[in-house]
């Protein structure tokens, strides 16, 4: 990964390429096309559900290869073997990267990750509603929207479009100023404890932050959880869910360590 890609704001950097690369999309590939996709048509299944259940581990777990702060994280695992490890072992969701630039995901990931019989979310820089076309295309039941990317009125009208195409929205937030971006299309509210802009991490962000969501949206704690003691502290005070990628994904063997995981998590 270049060093110049790790700047004081990489967010602007990639909402730049994303730009472009969506233009470029566009012309690779029509909405009606994508609309005559088989899993077009698919009823998507819900993250929401699955967190809500009393036996759930909340966990979505998350198939990353790299990301801007930390470079490679593993270009080795099979997408198949490790996302077939977290449905196996009681994941509530799955995420899986689909920006190739910055993070070394794909598409062709998501098209993987899917054929489990969990809910998917399309993680991804989503600023046009084409995006949200074509995560259902591919069979994400869910999307995410990040509030530094977006205003109010934007993260509102692609919330809209997600759900009138039967997905749910994990919407992510970074501070206090970015409440506003909450809407009533809005599934989970997550709050992220990595800075986008100086990619810091403070678990304790999730704490402070969470007393100030609205009642009635599921919270999601994001990034920073490398422990079973950081796991259940975040559950004591009411999370619903945990994003969490790295801390499996930096593994040889990712599907063993989520088991490992997983195992630790029921014995304490």
């Amino acid at each position: 990964m270049s060093s110049k890609i790790i700047s004081t704001n990489i967010l602007a950097t990639i909402v730049a390429h994303k730009l472009k690369e969506v233009a470029a999309r566009k012309n690779e590939i029509s909405i009606s096309q994508l609309e005559a996709m088989p899993l077009f048509s698919k009823q998507a299944l819900s993250l929401k559900a699955n967190l809500l259940k009393q036996d759930s581990t909340g966990i979505i777990a998350e198939f990353k290869r790299m990301s801007p702060s930390k470079g490679i994280i593993n270009d080795k695992a099979s997408v198949k073997e490790v996302t077939a490890a977290y449905h196996a072992y009681g994941a509530a969701g799955i995420s899986v990267l689909t920006d190739t630039e910055f993070f070394g995901g794909s598409l062709e990931d998501l098209s993987i990750a899917i054929q489990n019989e969990i809910p998917v979310l399309r993680k991804e820089f989503i600023i046009d509603e084409f995006q949200i076309i074509e995560a259902k295309a591919y069979g994400a039941s869910v999307i995410l929207l990040i509030t530094s990317c977006l205003t109010p009125a934007t993260t509102k009208l692609l919330a809209i479009k997600a759900k009138a195409l039967g997905m749910e929205v994990l919407l992510e937030l970074h501070d206090e100023t970015e409440l506003e971006h909450i809407c009533d299309e809005v599934d989970l509210v997550g709050i992220n404890n990595r800075s986008l802009k100086s990619f810091e991490v403070n678990i304790n962000h999730s704490l402070e932050l969470k007393n100030k969501l609205p009642k009635g949206k599921l919270s999601i704690a994001e990034s920073g959880i490398y422990s079973v003691e950081a796991y259940q502290l975040l559950k004591k005070q009411g999370f619903d869910g945990f994003l969490m990628g790295e801390y499996f994904m930096k593994e040889e063997n990712p599907a063993l360590a989520f088991e490992l995981f997983i195992k630790a998590i029921k014995t304490n």
